[in-house]
């Protein structure tokens, strides 16, 4: 997915918050498997998401909220 108002492919959080909010399902897909290889962007996922917890609408945030959760690795 090309971001808006960015011109290179790193998951940054604007980038994040643009798959979150515009992207579609390959866009998902590939975030996950980005996460998946670097546990560091679940810490950028949820930071981008924990902004828009309070709003019950911002339900694709919320979502990748408890994707993060679930996914942590165990302490």
């Amino acid at each position: 997915m090309l971001h808006r108002h960015l011109h290179h492919q790193r998951f940054t959080l604007a980038a994040i918050d643009d798959v979150i909010s515009r992207g579609r399902w390959q866009d998902w897909a590939d975030l996950r498997r980005a996460a998946l290889r670097d546990e560091s962007l679940l810490d950028r996922i949820e930071r981008i998401c924990r902004h828009r917890a309070d709003d019950p609408r911002a339900q694709r945030h919320h979502f990748w909220l408890h994707y993060v959760e679930a996914h942590r690795p165990a302490p």
